[in-house]
C-alpha cells in the first residue's frame, strides 16, 4: 500500500491557484487543497493524509475524514512537521511505501531517515494536473463512445425505444 502525507500550509504556499486563493480566503484554499487531493486519490488509489498546521486552526487537535482522505489538524503547540515526522514512523513498514510531500528541505531530510520518500509541492503538483488531463481525456473518450445494439434496429424506432423510455407519448 502506499501512503502519501502531505503538509498542506506547504502545497498552499508554492502551488499558484492555492497560493492566489490564500490571499482572499484561506478557508477557501484548504478546502480546494482537499478536493485536488481527493481526486488525486480517487485515481491512483493511495491513501492521503493531509496535515495542517495548529497555528492557523486554533484548538485541540483534530481529525476529520473528507472524500476518502483522511485531513489531520495539529494541537495548537504542534507543528505540522513534528506530526507528519510521526506519521511517517508509524506508518512506514515492509508492507507500506510512504510518501511525503512537502519542499520543507529540514523536513525532507528527517522523513529520509525514517525510511519515508518524498514528493517536493513541485513533482505533486504536476502529477496531480497529469492526473486531471488525463481524467478529462477519460471523459471525453467516453462520450465519444456511441452505444451501438447487438441487433441492428432503424433509427425511427430506437427514437419511439427512447419516447417510450423517457414516458413520452
Amino acid at each position: 500500500m502506499i501512503v502519501l502525507i502531505v503538509d498542506g500550509y506547504n502545497m498552499i504556499g508554492a502551488w499558484p491557484e492555492l497560493k492566489q486563493l490564500k490571499e482572499t480566503d484561506l478557508g477557501q484554499a484548504r478546502d480546494l487543497l482537499i478536493e485536488m487531493m481527493a481526486e488525486y486519490q480517487s485515481y491512483t488509489g493511495d491513501r492521503v493524509i493531509i496535515v495542517f498546521d495548529a497555528y492557523h486552526v486554533k484548538g485541540l487537535s483534530k481529525k476529520q475524514q473528507d472524500y476518502k482522505i483522511e485531513v489531520l489538524y495539529t494541537k495548537e503547540h504542534e507543528t505540522a512537521d513534528e506530526r507528519i515526522e510521526k506519521l511517517a514512523g508509524e506508518l512506514n513498514d515492509v508492507r507500506t511505501q510512504v510518501y511525503v510531500a512537502t519542499s520543507d528541505f529540514a523536513e525532507q531530510r528527517t522523513i529520509f531517515g525514517q525510511g519515508a520518500f518524498r514528493k517536493s509541492a513541485r513533482e505533486l503538483y504536476i502529477e496531480v494536473k497529469n492526473i486531471e488531463n488525463q481524467i478529462k481525456k477519460d471523459v471525453e473518450m467516453h462520450h465519444k463512445v456511441h452505444y451501438q445494439p447487438k441487433i441492428p434496429i432503424k433509427k425511427e424506432v430506437l427514437d419511439i425505444f427512447e419516447k417510450w423510455r423517457r414516458g413520452d407519448k
